[in-house]
């Protein structure tokens, strides 16, 4: 079963929401005067996406828990459920059961990694979730309750989610799920949410980032042999990198340009200047 997301619904108006909050922090006006100045249009829709995106930037992040999403989840595995459900603060979980929905002829659906089918080990992967399901169908025929007989079933069993979580909680698990440590199908999940908020609240999903993201903190802040290894580490400094520069910069140990660089810039612009347009 391929993994699929689905925006269920979302708070009306997250754009007017979040304003609202940020605003009420930073005014003398009362909630209701802001909010009439809204319904009025002496406060734009421009003015209130600019005035998000600068308290953004400041980490003012407690405004954030008062836009909620809710999606629809399924086709993931329960490996994934596991990793999933540690994400405990501004979530909501519902999880389909294994006690009390039983899977009819031992057949159940399940995911096959993509590294399975490059090692070229399909074929036996799959006939082993033949042998489990034909043991899972025996225990179940010999009376022994779903809830017991679960006990065979792995980790790539399929299951569903429905989920409600607020836009701080959001930001938190693409910043870790969206990064390319991340496991293959979190990072699936992650992008999808963000591609469905996109969909609705653009202003909101292009803040869906990795943490290493423009709009997040802007350096990586793993091992650096994992940013290394990053395919998109090359774009990305990595924070010992930067307190390292700045080590340099407080001791007064950065040099300053010399005459040969001044010469390398003039020549580059010079060279710049000469092309056609």
């Amino acid at each position: 079963m391929a993994i699929q997301v689905t925006l269920l619904s979302h708070s009306p108006e997250p754009m007017r929401s979040l304003y609202m909050a940020y605003r009420t922090c930073y005014s003398q006006l009362t909630p209701r005067q802001i909010a009439n100045r809204i319904e009025d249009e002496r406060i734009t829709d421009a003015q209130m996406k600019e005035f998000i995106e600068e308290r953004l930037k400041t980490g003012h992040a407690s405004p954030l828990e008062q836009v909620a999403f809710e999606f629809g989840i399924s086709g993931v595995s329960r490996a994934f459920s596991h990793q999933f459900v540690r994400h405990r603060v501004g979530i909501s979980f519902e999880q389909q059961s294994q006690r009390y929905v039983t899977y009819k002829d031992g057949e159940f659906p399940f995911t096959v990694p993509a590294t399975v089918e490059k090692a070229g080990k399909t074929g036996r992967f799959q006939e082993i979730m033949e042998q489990i399901g034909a043991g899972y169908e025996e225990l179940v025929a010999a009376g022994v309750p779903a809830e017991d007989a679960r006990f065979l079933l792995p980790n790539a069993t399929n299951t569903n989610f429905k989920i409600t979580v607020n836009f701080q909680s959001l930001l938190h698990i693409c910043d870790l799920r969206l990064c390319t440590r991340a496991q293959w199908e979190f990072r699936k999940v992650a992008a999808l949410m963000r591609s469905e908020v996109n969909k609705v609240v653009p202003e909101l999903g292009r803040f869906l980032q990795p943490k290493c993201g423009e709009l997040r903190m802007g350096y990586c802040d793993e091992s650096e042999k994992d940013w290394a290894a990053c395919p998109i580490g090359r774009v990305r400094p990595h924070k010992d990198v930067l307190f390292r520069i700045y080590e340099s910069y407080r001791k007064g140990e950065l040099q300053p340009l010399r005459d040969e660089d001044w010469d390398t810039i003039e020549e580059k612009e010079t060279a710049a200047a000469s092309e056609p347009y």
